[in-house]
């Protein structure tokens, strides 16, 4: 069901490094690593590929030199290899020139011709520290083979992704399997370099997980080992009150919306859910919510009313509010309350360009829920996705969950997670209204808003996936039962990461 928090852990290539030097100095040689990710690579070759001709592309550096590894292991297994070198074999240094001189077959130059009468690939040429573009002889070999159809094993990232941001560097050539070492790096989840991998194979070399310990992950893959043991399960002498009051401020025109966030505030647990609904729309919300309150608001001021009630304890706004003035003063109106709130959709984009006059609002737990248009009218600028995610939180003070399919979700105090469990079918109209629903109820119970913004987008994931084809946003909340189920039936995690 779920893994060791440590599994999670997300390492940067300057952290994987570090993480190899660390290992290295614990008495696990360099070479003896690189015999051992090379292996791995020949290993996850020979299981998934039929015999024949195999073409190995290497690089001038380590990466490189794992491609040696592998190639040797497949010649030593009776397959017919080529192996290709970008550059000169006596400029290779270390590690890769130990394993180069271990490899007893020839060494052809890399050009885009040994692409030819292959059956398979392993692209070795460049792992995921790449500071630049792929030009020259390498990009025209990667285009060959992107090009090609042939199958293609990626060693720790196919060539060209960066494995920090995800972002191709120049070109790169899709793979069919992609095995990297150790810890996943942020690449491997983050768009496009995550559809690039193809399958990843996380291999064991013999580092000890111990040396997180000097190389501490900012970055985590979302999983329920992260957050499960602070999940606000319902307690036998609880009650409806003790497990909060969820407001949603609804809007005239869109009320579907409000209506959504609604049931995945109430599915996912709160106690109790209230929509605060202008009272030309009342009837519409009143006529199609049965388990959920309806309160009217009768004038521009009448939401400082509803929140003079100190039970509810989680507020959502956005979803269906219009962008408007009277959306720009309920979102001040439900900050200044120092509760916690969920900013969502129109909440955010009512402040386009006047990010600050937001941030210096936010005086208590507040979740942003943003897609890219909302994101970028609140915070300009470019970058990776995680580094941007990172910077707008610890800028505006709030988590922020940057959406996609490939979730970000950012702290202020600079933790991120990543979430990779969401199915295509989530691109749907009205999903985020519920996964907005789903971190509110979560809040109203008592988690934290990185802990409520993290497990609310991977049951939001899990629930999509449990429906399948044909979801629509209405299904989202009926699939948590089953999926709240399988969560509290499997084995709770020894502990989280704070």
């Amino acid at each position: 069901m779920h893994g060791d928090a440590d599994m999670q852990a997300l390492l940067t290539p300057n952290e994987m490094a570090r993480a190899d030097q660390a290992a290295m100095a614990a008495g696990h040689g360099g070479a003896d690593l690189m015999e051992a990710a090379g292996l791995a690579v020949a290993l996850t070759v020979l299981a998934r590929w039929r015999r024949g001709p195999v073409v190995v592309l290497c690089g001038p550096g380590n990466n490189g030199g794992d491609g040696f590894v592998a190639a040797r292991h497949l010649a030593e297994a009776g397959w017919p290899v080529t192996l290709a070198l970008l550059g000169d074999l006596a400029a290779l240094r270390g590690d890769a020139a130990h394993h180069a001189a271990r490899w007893r077959g020839g060494v052809a130059p890399l050009t885009p011709a040994v692409l030819h009468g292959a059956a398979g690939v392993v692209d070795a040429l460049f792992g995921a520290g790449l500071s630049r573009d792929i030009e020259g002889v390498a990009r025209d070999t990667l285009e060959a083979l992107a090009a090609s159809g042939l199958p293609v094993c990626a060693v720790d990232v196919p060539s060209g992704v960066d494995g920090d941001s995800g972002q191709v560097r120049g070109v790169a050539a899709p793979a069919d399997f992609t095995v990297t070492f150790f810890r996943k790096k942020p690449g491997h989840l983050l768009l496009p370099g995550r559809a690039l991998c193809g399958e990843l194979v996380l291999a064991d070399i013999g580092i000890p997980g111990s040396v997180l310990a000097q190389v501490p992950p900012r970055a985590h893959e979302n999983d329920p080992a992260l957050w499960l043991a602070r999940f606000p399960w319902p307690r036998v002498e609880g009650h409806k009150y003790a497990r909060g009051h969820v407001l949603v401020v609804g809007g005239a025109v869109m009320t579907g919306a409000a209506r959504l966030s609604a049931m995945g505030a109430a599915r996912v647990g709160a106690g109790l859910v209230t929509v605060a609904a202008p009272a030309s729309a009342w009837q519409v919300y009143a006529a199609a919510l049965t388990s959920i309150m309806v309160q009217p608001l009768a004038h521009a001021g009448a939401l400082d009313e509803v929140l003079a009630d100190t039970r509810k304890n989680a507020i959502a706004i956005g979803p269906g509010a219009g962008v408007t003035a009277l959306t720009r003063r309920h979102v001040l109106s439900a900050l200044a309350t120092g509760r916690a709130v969920v900013l969502d959709a129109d909440a955010i984009t009512a402040f386009a360009g006047q990010g600050e006059c937001l941030f210096e609002a936010i005086r208590g737990p507040c979740v942003m829920t943003p897609h890219e248009g909302e994101f970028g009218r609140l915070f300009p600028g470019g970058g990776g996705k995680a580094e941007r995610a990172r910077a707008a939180a610890a800028r505006s003070g709030a988590v922020v969950l940057l959406k996609g399919a490939d979730t970000v979700i950012a702290a202020p105090d600079g933790r991120v997670v990543i979430n990779a469990n969401a199915p295509p079918e989530l691109a749907t109209g009205g999903s985020g209204d519920v996964l907005t629903g789903l971190i509110a109820g979560l809040l109203a119970q008592g988690m934290a808003p990185f802990d409520a913004a993290a497990c609310a987008a991977w049951l939001h994931g899990e629930a999509a996936r449990a429906f399948g084809p044909g979801l629509i946003a209405e299904d989202i909340p009926a699939q948590l039962p089953g999926v709240l189920r399988m969560l509290r039936d499997s084995p709770l995690p020894r502990r989280g990461i704070t």
